[in-house]
């Protein structure tokens, strides 16, 4: 069993490394970020579940660093302020809590990324709705469909997989990469 899951990453990454389309993307993301971090704009990461497990880990990698000492970058994990997430939950909602925290964060040209392994979370989608009105860009980091989150997204990031546990394992070395490319634009 072991054995077969292994064989089905090693295939889903040999599908990610050869979609010249999505490292496109990709690459576009990092330029994107990097931009938005030269000119003193936040980048707003966030996610459920795994998905946010995954914005606290890109954080920490952004606002540490992630093979290199430099300057603190200004990003943001949505999904890390438990008091602002249940008590805007408990006294409105779960589906707004982070298009609130958007709002209060948000620049234009500034980055909304979320983090949704089936692209279907209200959550989700709700942030990047309202990132967009508030004129930032946002990037979609997803499963192979995008679910409805994709039609508010800039920036579609879907790996080849519709298997929630295969999507993870896909987003790490994207993310990873990501920020590493930063940091080399940094020139640090």
């Amino acid at each position: 069993m072991f054995k077969l899951q292994i064989a089905e990453t090693q295939k889903n990454l040999e599908l990610l490394s050869n979609n010249k389309d999505l490292i496109k993307v990709i690459d576009l993301v990092v330029v994107e970020i990097f931009n938005a971090l030269s000119s003193g704009l936040p980048v707003l990461v966030f996610g459920n579940g795994g998905s946010a497990s995954d914005a606290l880990h890109i954080t920490g990698e952004l606002v540490g660093k992630f093979k290199q000492t430099r300057s603190a970058l200004n990003v943001i994990c949505l999904n890390s302020n438990v008091t602002v997430i249940t008590a805007w939950s408990n006294d409105f909602e779960f589906d707004t809590v982070f298009s609130r925290q958007v709002e209060a964060h948000s620049k234009p040209h500034g980055i909304c990324w979320g983090l949704s392994t089936s692209g279907n979370s209200i959550s989700v989608i709700n942030a990047l709705k309202r990132a967009k009105e508030l004129g930032m860009l946002t990037i979609l980091l997803t499963g192979q469909d995008g679910g409805e989150a994709k039609y508010f997204s800039d920036y579609k990031i879907n790996v080849p997989s519709s298997n929630t546990p295969r999507i993870q394992e896909l987003h790490l070395p994207i993310y990873h990469y990501i920020c590493e490319q930063i940091e080399l634009k940094l020139g640090v």
